[in-house]
This record gives structure tokens, C-alpha cells and sequence, in this order.
């Protein structure tokens, strides 16, 4: 197994790592698009995260990972304690747990159907009256990430598919009269270059934060790009090694957010500035100010802090809002620069 670069080596493309950790702090964030040019580090970053991350406890030989703490999300073979027709007490006592790695799964452009949803085996089912399925990408990456490099290119019908898994949580599987179901809950993360084709408008708005990945212009950062990479490729596991106390102090950085998560309080005065901001805007529906919210409450989750401020919304606001932004004709400034200009209008300047 390939050691990968670790996440808290990765030189610059702070907004890109931000995003990334507060999704992971809150899976209920939506999810990251990071856009930008190639060469940039987004893959690395997104498989830097499977190492990152803290383990989590899974239901023992269950195939999509279930969380033996919370009874309402088992799957079907996991409420009946792995074994049809066992009596209650004897399926909770079998529900024992074990600690694994969080999934970080990518799903190929060229991927079929099958191999995203899972296959069923229906000459077995019909010669021998057993319902065989083969768990698919979406069962693996369930409570986990699933990573689509140059998502704007991914076909349409693997697009809605992913549209309907998102929106339920649950995927569904059904073949000639038989059918499936298993929880599928993760954090999507897509990766591409705007120049190569845009995103349908149906699946960017289930990205909570976009992020706007650039080439590094400072002469000393892209020195130091290339200084960490070489000495990475050159002994992965000695760099790898270098940078483990880092990495380490982040995953409790991590945990330690997700255990304050839900006493981060978000007075009136938060909720009264996300609103505000969402209407100079022109957003389309709440989904923003809603992602705004629940980004800023993590990333004060992250800092230690207990209350959602304004310093937590302003540097959320960019990647929560910029995608959500309606075309308008008569400003052709980027929507970058329309979130930056309304950030400041409401907010001030950093210098005031």
C-alpha cells in the first residue's frame, strides 16, 4: 500500500485544506468542490484526508460499515444482528464494533452502473432463491467520502443517480423484480478545471462549500511545493514520518471539534449576518444560508471557539456562497469578487 503525502505538508491552497476539514468536522456541511487549474494538489489533498482522519467504529463483518451506536441507521442484516431471523436480544449482543479507517473512495469517469450501485446476481437468485448482492462504490463509501476527479465531466445518468443517493441516504438497487437497500451517507468531494466543461447546476448545489484552487504566484511557495514533493517521491515513508506529529495534532484537532460540534452557539446576530449577506446577494432558496451556518459553526468548532462570530462567517462566506450566485448581465465581475465586495459592505474592511 502506497504511503500517501500527508495532509499537513501540503504548502499553500488554504481555502481548498479549510473546506476540506470542515466537512469533515460536519459531514452535514454538503460536501467540497474544489475548481481550478491542473497541477494544483487537489488530488493529493483529497487522499491525504484517508489518513488524516480519526478511525471510526463499525459494525464487525457488516459490508457497508454501519455505526453500531446508532440503531436507526443499521442496515437490514445489521438490525437483525447479522444473522436472519435472530431473536433481538441475541442481535444486539452481536453488534460488536471495531475501528477502521474512514473511507476515502474514488469513483472513476469510465465507471459503470453496477460497479457504483452494486449488482445483484439474479441467476442465483432465480436457480437458488438467495439474494446476492455485490456491495458497490456507494456502499463503500458509506459514513466516508467519495471523490470524483473531473466531476464536470461525469456522465449524466451516473450524475442523477448520485443526485438521488444524496438526497436519501439510502441507495436502492433494483433488478427484473428484486430489489436492495442500504444506507449510503457520505461526503462528496469533486475535483475539475472549469476550462474542460461546467457542472450541471442540479449537482453543484449539493456542493456545501466551492473552492477556487489557483497556480501559486509567490516564487518562494512554489519553490517549497516542489522542495516537499521531490523529497517525498524520493522515500514516501521517511517524509511521511516527518510529518506525523503534524498530522496527528490536526486529527485531534479534528476530533476535538466534532465533540464541541454541538455546543458552538449561533446567536441571532450570526444567523441575522448570514441572511443579510445571502440577500445582497440574490442567492437562490436558504440552502446558503443554511451551508453558511453550519460551515461557520464548524470552523468555530476547529478554533476552539464556542460562539459562531463574525470573523467565522466572513472567512466562510466565499466558499459557501460564491456557486449559489445568479448570472447577472450588468456585473461582470467574477463571483468571487461579488462575495469579497458584499462581504465588505456588510462586514467592513479588515482594516477597520
Amino acid at each position: 500500500m502506497s504511503v500517501p503525502f500527508p495532509f499537513s505538508a501540503i504548502v499553500g491552497q488554504d481555502e481548498m485544506k479549510l473546506a476540506i476539514l470542515i466537512a469533515a468536522v460536519d459531514s452535514k456541511v454538503g460536501g467540497v468542490l474544489a475548481f481550478g487549474d491542473r497541477g494544483t494538489g487537489k488530488s493529493t489533498t483529497v487522499r491525504a484526508l484517508a489518513a488524516l482522519l480519526p478511525k471510526m467504529r463499525v459494525v464487525v463483518h457488516c459490508r457497508y460499515g454501519c455505526d453500531p451506536q446508532r440503531p436507526a441507521g443499521l442496515c437490514e442484516l445489521c438490525k437483525g444482528g447479522g444473522k436472519k431471523g435472530s431473536k433481538k436480544d441475541e442481535a444486539e449482543a452481536e453488534l460488536k464494533g471495531r475501528l477502521v479507517q474512514v473511507p476515502v473512495v474514488d469513483l472513476p469517469l469510465g465507471a459503470t452502473e453496477d460497479r457504483v450501485v452494486g449488482a445483484l446476481d439474479l441467476e442465483r437468485a432465480l436457480t437458488q432463491g438467495e439474494k446476492a448482492f455485490e456491495p458497490g462504490l456507494l456502499a463503500r463509501a458509506h459514513r466516508g467520502f467519495l471523490y470524483i476527479d473531473e466531476v464536470n465531466l461525469l456522465e449524466d445518468h451516473l450524475v442523477d443517480l448520485l443526485l438521488d443517493v444524496a438526497a436519501s441516504g439510502e441507495n436502492v438497487v433494483e433488478r427484473e423484480g428484486l430489489s436492495v437497500r442500504h444506507p449510503a451517507r457520505f461526503v462528496l468531494i469533486g475535483s475539475g478545471n472549469p476550462e474542460e466543461g461546467e457542472l450541471r447546476p442540479q449537482l453543484l448545489d449539493r456542493f456545501g462549500l466551492s473552492v477556487e484552487v489557483k497556480t501559486p504566484e509567490d516564487l518562494l511557495t512554489r519553490i517549497e511545493v516542489v522542495r516537499r514533493r521531490d523529497e517525498y517521491e524520493k522515500d514516501p515513508e521517511a517524509f511521511a514520518n516527518k510529518w506525523k506529529n503534524k498530522d496527528a495534532k490536526l486529527r485531534r484537532q479534528i476530533s476535538n471539534a466534532r465533540d464541541r460540534l454541538e455546543s458552538v452557539k449561533v446567536p441571532d446576530a450570526a444567523l441575522e449576518r448570514a441572511a443579510r449577506l445571502c440577500m445582497s446577494l440574490g442567492t437562490d432558496g436558504l440552502r446558503g444560508e443554511l451551508t453558511l451556518v453550519r460551515a461557520a459553526r464548524a470552523f468555530a468548532a476547529l478554533e476552539g471557539d464556542d460562539t459562531v462570530e463574525d470573523k467565522h462567517l466572513r472567512t466562510i462566506a466565499p466558499p459557501a456562497l460564491r456557486h449559489r450566485l445568479r448570472r447577472n448581465p450588468l456585473d461582470d465581475a467574477g463571483s468571487g469578487t461579488r462575495v469579497a465586495r458584499a462581504i465588505e459592505e456588510l462586514f467592513g474592511s479588515h482594516d477597520a
